[in-house]
């Protein structure tokens, strides 16, 4: 997927890098039953204090699009793809499917799907681009996405624009999966995954340019420790560039950050994790 380039006509001679959708996506008008209206939350919560830092709504109204993760109300099914389209709330693309039976759903586009293909979930479905099956029935080297953390629960994991999980094998009752943070894990066989990696894997390369494009999506400055008052950071206070003051790297809220692991030790899925990413 090609990226263009965009070279500002005023004195500050930004470059900033766009996607190209229009040689992507076959269709700018979203399927109107599937669309919803989130409230915007500000990330405050009901005191009005901010919970979340550098976070603000965006500049421009977006309807939220209903994505079926699962498709296993669908088993056995055939789908056509009908458009490939943009979706403001994710980094991948969406694709509007009819099924045989004339139900329409969306579900997140995997890279190289065209339309007028068909795909299916179906515990015995043929291993292509789009095509949804268990685990168990997946061939080692395959590439995945939206893979259920246990079986029914949807797709939970891999969703992000460009990313895929390689299938290693199965031992017992549960696949072999890497992640796509070289985390090496296991799964039970009768999850469900999709065949393919997540589409608009050129997000990657987007250049933004400056920082109103930051503001569009909701996204507030993100301030140095170092550049805060000694009220509001242990890294704050000084004259000029001073150096941090603590001997260990902490966060706002004094805990410390760098060389300790934050996973909770107790937590039940570590069983499930055969090597950690690095």
């Amino acid at each position: 997927m090609p990226v263009k380039t965009v070279k500002s006509r005023s004195k500050s001679k930004i470059v900033k890098t766009v996607i190209d959708y229009k040689s992507v996506l076959t269709t700018d008008e979203p399927y109107k039953p599937l669309l919803i209206s989130l409230k915007k939350r500000i990330a405050r919560n009901n005191q009005g204090r901010i919970t979340t830092r550098f976070r603000a709504n965006p500049y421009h109204r977006r309807l939220y699009r209903l994505i079926d993760f699962s498709r296993r109300d669908r088993l056995n099914i055939p789908a056509k793809v009908e458009t490939i389209e943009y979706d403001p709330n994710r980094t991948a693309f969406i694709m509007l499917v009819c099924y045989q039976d004339g139900v329409r759903r969306y579900h997140l586009a995997p890279e190289g799907i065209k339309v007028g293909e068909t795909i299916i979930c179906s515990e015995n479905a043929e291993q292509k681009i789009g095509n949804r099956l268990p685990l168990k029935n997946i061939n080692p080297g395959t590439e995945i996405y939206e893979i259920e953390i246990f079986p029914g629960s949807g797709g939970k994991l891999v969703r992000a624009a460009g990313s895929f999980a390689t299938m290693m094998g199965i031992e017992g009752d549960y696949a072999i999966i890497k992640m796509p943070s070289k985390e090496i894990r296991k799964f039970h066989k009768d999850c469900l995954a999709t065949i393919g990696r997540v589409s608009n894997s050129d997000h990657r390369n987007v250049r933004r340019g400056k920082a109103g494009r930051n503001r569009w999506k909701g996204i507030r400055p993100n301030v140095r420790g170092s550049a805060m008052n000694a009220r509001d950071h242990p890294y704050g206070g000084g004259e000029g560039k001073t150096t941090r003051g603590t001997r260990k790297p902490k966060d706002k809220w004094g805990n410390v950050t760098g060389g300790r692991k934050t996973r909770n030790p107790r937590k039940p899925s570590t069983k499930f994790i055969i090597q950690r990413r690095k």
